[in-house]
């Protein structure tokens, strides 16, 4: 496992490159079965927590975007500072405490706040795990390993609803929550018995303010990092407002009732795809031209998608159809924008991955938050969404890029 330079994790501990992306993909995982497996049970839980308004259900997914958001900054400096392994533990214990305590909740407001704290400890993942990714590779293999990372953690999106409604079948929503602690717990065991410390001794940068501020300015003041991650945060923020809505949107609109994992599961698989394609594509083609190429098809279909709503509501197949052509694109955007943003920034990965990760996930959640709370019973908001943020998001690439869209590689990517 060696990036750019050559550099292997600063471990002996052996960890064969399929287990490292399972393991990686696990961590980030956390998040998408935070959010996907109790997907089928808001409209119980809201009902069981005396919550009338059925768009103030969407704050249970809220609450947790923003203790993520609010945990994001400091990870990343400690873990160069100690190492991934110790805080992304911490983070971890946090994360099964907030989801057993969850079960147990009598009213929303206590919900709420435990739904933060657990984002607070899944923070921890959401960086550390892209860091210990940047420790090892570097380039066209960073983003071919982060496609097939996007691919296992796509498979979370496909069966977490679906795990859900089974045990809505046997018991009630307290279930879910019971069941997002234990796997939390195995995959922290997993980490503790198999994950190596893969920053490098000379990485290690001291725990003060003067050196965060200094790595966080260089994060913000290298033109690729910023714009990649603010066009990721435009591009997550339409995922988010879907992930707000789909409830509503499937059960809503279109009263599909148990069915309604079965077509979530259909267009999260369609997103697992193109990661896996990605990743065979990526080295051979280049991160510009397939993220460049599918930004643009995301933005062709989801103008078709707003154009067709604004005359009423379009028929499940050609809206499941249209949403998964759509996502399949997003596939190509999210893992090659991601790497192409931290590509500089080896050196202060931890540091930078918790500043991007911060910037996409309280942009994106609060974006994906205020297109939810938008929902009037069609899906023109959400449409509409989709094709302004993939605007911004093409604007963004184009200024990073000075106008040359779709190159292979850039001319020149500097620590700047």
């Amino acid at each position: 496992m060696q990036d750019a330079t050559g550099r292997r994790p600063a471990s002996g501990l052996p960890l064969p490159r399929f287990e490292f992306i399972a393991l990686a993909a696990a961590l980030m995982s956390l998040n998408a079965l935070a959010i996907d497996i109790m997907l089928p049970g808001l409209q119980e839980m809201g009902a069981s927590l005396g919550v009338e308004n059925e768009n103030h259900r969407q704050y249970v997914i809220s609450a947790y975007f923003a203790g993520m958001a609010a945990a994001l900054l400091p990870y990343g400096p400690a873990s160069d500072r100690f190492g991934r392994r110790g805080p992304v533990l911490f983070g971890l214990a946090i994360y099964v405490a907030a989801a057993v305590g969850a079960a147990f909740v009598e009213s929303f407001e206590a919900m709420l706040a435990l739904r933060f704290v657990q984002g607070v400890g899944a923070a921890s993942t959401r960086v550390i795990a892209v860091s210990m990714v940047r420790d090892c590779f570097g380039g066209r293999q960073m983003a071919e390993t982060m496609s097939l990372i996007f691919m296992v953690f796509m498979v979370i999106p496909v069966v977490a609803p679906s795990i859900g409604q089974v045990m809505l079948f046997v018991g009630d929503w307290r279930f879910i929550f019971v069941a997002m602690g234990i796997i939390g717990a195995v995959i922290a065991l997993w980490t503790v018995l198999r994950m190596p410390e893969t920053l490098h001794p000379q990485d290690r940068r001291p725990f003060t303010l003067a050196s965060i501020g200094k790595a966080f300015a260089i994060v913000l003041t290298n033109r690729f990092s910023l714009l990649y991650t603010l066009a990721s945060t435009a591009v997550f923020g339409s995922l988010f407002a879907f992930i707000n809505s789909a409830q509503q949107i499937y059960v809503g609109i279109y009263d599909l009732g148990v069915w309604f994992p079965i077509l979530f599961a259909i267009v999260a698989g369609f997103m697992a795809l193109s990661s896996y394609l990605n990743s065979r594509l990526v080295v051979r083609v280049g991160m510009r031209r397939l993220s460049h190429g599918a930004l643009t098809g995301f933005i062709l279909m989801s103008g078709v998608w707003f154009l067709w709503s604004l005359g009423g509501h379009l028929p499940i197949t050609p809206f499941v159809v249209l949403f998964a052509i759509i996502m399949f694109q997003f596939g190509w955007i999210g893992s090659n924008f991601n790497a192409i943003a931290m590509e500089p920034l080896g050196h202060i990965a931890g540091s930078a991955a918790s500043v991007q990760g911060f910037i996409q996930t309280l942009g994106g959640g609060l974006v994906g938050a205020l297109i939810g709370q938008s929902f009037d019973g069609t899906t023109t908001p959400l449409a509409a969404g989709f094709f302004g943020l993939g605007i911004v998001a093409l604007a963004l690439v184009a200024i990073a890029e000075r106008g040359r869209l779709y190159r292979s590689s850039p001319a020149q990517v500097t620590r700047e």
